[in-house]
């Protein structure tokens, strides 16, 4: 089923607009995101065709089926949650049986933690990016010969250096494991035996091994970082898969406000902790924020990530605070807002 499907089966129960737009923080740049929340035909939830979620292929329009979306609002998720109180002119449609689903019913002290939460992967988010933005890595990966290195007494010298030194080829050489020790390995050199090198392909994830004839002396002991190799393989993956999907406008954003961190995730971590203050502290919760131009200077990367990240510690502070003075419940009242989803289900099954 698709998001056509939907709308033409008449399914969709509410339609809004999210996301910057919805936040009051959209600028000429910026996408439009659809979520929705939709019911299954009668046959299909009754048996085996039930759908959860569903999404276009660059999950900018995201539509939950309602009985998913009570689930998450009892959870007091913070998308679902905003789109229940997503603000009228953001409203594309909105059918008269979610008039049932009201704000105040679903908000409670959950929300410290489910916003904060969401807030601190933020910060992880941003601040992981710093190694990507700051430091890109070149297209063709490092080799096995770039950590491997040859033991010279009390110390050790890199296994490529040691071998221009000494005018030997990698393909000549011959490795032979040493007993009793991890990825320690005694070197040969005869351009007379055919040994496999050191690596028998730029790309291989081990050492060689040769077998070695009965007399021949080593030249030398070689260490194979191995551990260092796998994380670089593993780094470089990631990194050039990121840059395949990479948005490259917000890539350079952050690459020109010269900040390392990602800026949008940290606009949308204090953005998350102002409003988990405000449902703390007021019991309400307003997803058009009031100051767009601050939220939109942490954005352009104004602020250093020591001056946000303390930021950010401010309000956590805060909401701890106000959540001891909270009115608010402890948690919705799942029982009574099941019973809700229950009704409407009759409802719209009945007709």
């Amino acid at each position: 089923m698709t998001i056509k499907d939907l709308k033409d089966k008449n399914l969709l129960l509410f339609e809004c607009l999210s996301g910057s737009r919805a936040y009051g923080l959209d600028t000429p740049e910026s996408d439009t995101d659809l979520k929705g929340v939709y019911y299954m035909p009668k046959e299909s939830f009754y048996g085996l065709g039930y759908i959860p979620q569903i999404s276009n292929e660059t999950n900018d329009e995201v539509y939950y089926e309602i009985g998913r979306f009570v689930e998450l609002l009892i959870k007091n998720n913070p998308n679902i949650v905003e789109i229940l109180a997503s603000p009228e002119d953001c409203i594309l449609y909105k059918h008269p049986i979610m008039e049932q689903l009201t704000i105040d019913m679903v908000l409670s002290k959950l929300c410290k933690d489910t916003f904060g939460g969401y807030a601190l992967t933020q910060i992880k988010k941003a601040k992981g990016l710093k190694k990507k933005i700051v430091n890109p890595m070149p297209k063709t990966r490092k080799t096995i010969l770039d950590f491997c290195y040859i033991t010279e007494g009390y110390s050790s010298v890199k296994a490529k250096k040691w071998l221009t030194n000494n005018k030997l080829s990698q393909a000549n050489c011959g490795l032979s494991k040493m007993p009793h020790s991890k990825s320690l390995y005694a070197l040969f050199h005869n351009q007379k035996i055919p040994y496999k090198g050191i690596m028998n392909k730029e790309l291989a994830n081990d050492v060689s091994v040769s077998s070695i004839p009965a007399g021949e002396k080593e030249l030398a002991y070689l260490f194979f970082n191995k551990e260092s190799y796998s994380s670089h393989c593993k780094e470089h993956t990631e990194y050039w898969e990121w840059v395949e999907k990479r948005n490259d406008e917000r890539y350079n954003l952050n690459k020109n406000h010269g900040q390392d961190y990602d800026a949008k995730n940290m606009m949308h971590t204090i953005r998350l902790l102002q409003v988990a203050l405000e449902i703390i502290k007021d019991g309400k919760l307003s997803v058009k924020r009031p100051n767009r131009e601050e939220l939109l200077w942490v954005k352009k990367g104004g602020l250093t990530y020591g001056e946000v990240l303390k930021m950010a510690e401010e309000l956590m502070d805060q909401i701890e605070k106000e959540t001891a003075l909270s009115k608010l419940p402890n948690k919705p009242n799942g029982k009574e807002i099941e019973a809700i989803l229950i009704k409407m289900r009759a409802d719209l099954y009945a007709h």
